[in-house]
């Protein structure tokens, strides 16, 4: 099967919801008003109740409560609405996913700290418009998900990575792509902004000069979430490439500082994400 393949085969569990499509239409629109987008997400209790826990959360560390969806869109802007919708699609894959193929409080744990050393690092590097790469971030390895469910043999091969194979030299092999390949052709049917959808699909081709930063920060974020999940197998040298933390202008303080907020801020995304699972 090739990449587009797996994400052609994605069910309901991973389709974008239409409130996501309506508002992503309102944000191309220069006539729509906040009042547009509060009508488009207030239809759906569930998800103004999970878009205001999102808003109040670690994400965003607003010193007031946001109560309210037009208050959320005036303060936190279409954009960043938009981005919360996705990350309220990630979190809803939760409850499709009961089997053992792969290790899930891993791969959320690992999703989810890649998002917010992303969202850190390209700070730190100078880039704006820094929601997009938590997005990017948190989306990135989604194409894990689609192979456990469609050929879970293949994900139970993946899965067994360690210090002489790393995930996307496994997931190569196995598939002659990565998950990245996968979860970049997901996006794009799932009509994602360009800017999220390429740091993805070229995540693990971040040494080429003609890359721009938005694919490096991604990589190097994806390889410390990799330490971060697996501190007895890796060490820092053997995962980080120093050049590429140099071409970021990146010093060992600036990813120092990104982990450390990444470790803060993880757990408290990762309950409101699924209770039950990291509450434990």
């Amino acid at each position: 099967m090739h990449a587009r393949e797996y994400a052609l085969q994605a069910n309901g569990s991973f389709a974008l919801p239409d409130a996501c499509l309506k508002v992503k239409a309102l944000m191309e629109d220069e006539s729509s008003i906040i009042s547009d987008f509060a009508d488009v997400i207030g239809v759906d209790p569930s998800m103004t109740s999970r878009l205001l826990q999102i808003a109040n959360s670690a994400i965003y560390r607003f010193p007031g409560e946001v109560s309210t969806i037009s208050r959320a869109v005036s303060i936190i802007g279409t954009q960043a609405i938009y981005n919360m919708m996705l990350v309220d699609v990630a979190a809803s894959a939760f409850k499709h996913f009961s089997n053992q193929v792969i290790d899930l409080k891993r791969f959320w744990r690992m999703s989810v700290f890649c998002a917010l050393v992303s969202k850190n690092l390209a700070i730190k590097a100078g880039i704006k418009d820094i929601e997009r790469l938590f997005v990017a971030g948190l989306l990135q390895n989604f194409g894990e998900l689609l192979v456990a469910k469609i050929t879970p043999e293949i994900a139970q091969r993946c899965e067994q990575y360690n210090q002489d194979n790393l995930p996307w030299t496994l997931q190569e092999l196995a598939l002659g792509f990565t998950y990245t390949n996968i979860s970049a052709e997901l996006l794009k049917i799932w009509q994602l902004p360009e800017k999220i959808i390429i740091p993805i699909r070229h995540c693990h081709q971040a040494q080429s000069h003609q890359i721009n930063k938005d694919v490096k920060v991604l990589n190097l974020a994806s390889r410390l979430a990799l330490l971060d999940s697996h501190v007895e197998t890796f060490c820092y040298d053997q995962v980080i490439n120093d050049s590429l933390c140099k071409s970021l202008k990146l010093t060992e303080e600036d990813i120092s500082q990104a982990v450390k907020f990444a470790e803060e801020d993880a757990i408290s995304i990762l309950t409101l994400m699924n209770p039950k699972l990291f509450s434990r």
